[in-house]
């Protein structure tokens, strides 16, 4: 199977590195123009000079801070006034780990400003061009823990999971329009993230990084954390027009880590 997306324009949030970047750099593979999205100017110069132009593509990049959401915003709004965008990859920073009982009201009203409106508002901007071409793919980056919660994750546990039922409901309004909307639900992937949180997890138990990675790749029944491309395999899929069937869903790309059906 031949995955083409020549002609089409995404946008990728959270690309200057990680599994966002993964993501661009397979979309421009599969031959999509590609925006990248993150706050790192030099971070996102050097990500679109690494993405594949053999098919005539045009990439770029657009600077915003999802943590500030009212710049974020006014950012967004301008750049959708003169670009239309047929797949849209909603991705963000995580917030700061910690149990529930570590966190305040405050604190889950930042990480709703950051994974959940900001994904609503770029969602918004980016379904009138959708929707006039009958055409568009909505790709929400969340992870396993909306299914099985992890307890130093509270915030993004609790607000993925909103975000998730939002894109299941908005899935159902705007199929008819050939529109698809789904969630990847994110396990274990090597990334920087990653390591940062295996860190802090690390000095908390007082013991090596490297002892609560191996305690992690045991915990996956293939015995590995996923490699970032991977990640990209499956996005720049259902992006394609080989998975128009597939909507609504929330896919889990884990190892088989996820103990629910």
């Amino acid at each position: 199977m031949n995955i083409s997306l020549l002609g089409k324009n995404a946008l990728v949030g959270g690309s200057s590195k990680g599994i966002g970047k993964a993501i661009a750099l397979q979309l421009a593979e599969s031959g999509s123009n590609v925006t990248v999205m993150a706050r790192n100017e030099s971070d996102l110069k050097a990500v679109v000079s690494q993405l594949d132009t053999s098919k005539g593509q045009k990439h770029n990049y657009l600077l915003v801070d999802f943590s500030d959401f009212d710049v974020f915003k006014e950012t967004i709004i301008r750049f959708f006034k003169n670009t239309d965008i047929d797949i849209l990859v909603n991705n963000t920073q995580g917030p700061e780990a910690g149990g529930a009982l570590e966190k305040t009201v405050d604190d889950y009203q930042k990480a709703f400003d950051l994974l959940f409106k900001s994904v609503v508002l770029t969602t918004e901007q980016a379904l009138s061009g959708m929707q006039r071409k009958k055409w568009g793919r909505i790709i929400n980056v969340a992870s396993i823990s909306v299914k099985e919660p992890l307890n130093y994750l509270a915030l993004s546990n609790s607000i993925r999971a909103a975000m998730t039922t939002w894109a299941k409901s908005l899935s159902i309004d705007v199929g008819k329009d050939q529109i698809t909307i789904n969630n990847v639900l994110t396990g274990y992937f090597d990334t920087d993230r990653i390591a940062s949180l295996n860190a802090k997890k690390a000095e908390k138990m007082g013991i090596a990084a490297e002892e609560v990675r191996a305690a992690m790749e045991n915990q996956v029944p293939v015995k590995r954390i996923g490699r970032p491309e991977e990640y990209g395999f499956l996005v720049a899929f259902l992006s394609s027009d080989q998975a128009a069937y597939i909507n609504g869903t929330n896919i889990p790309i884990d190892g088989g880590l996820l103990k629910s059906m």
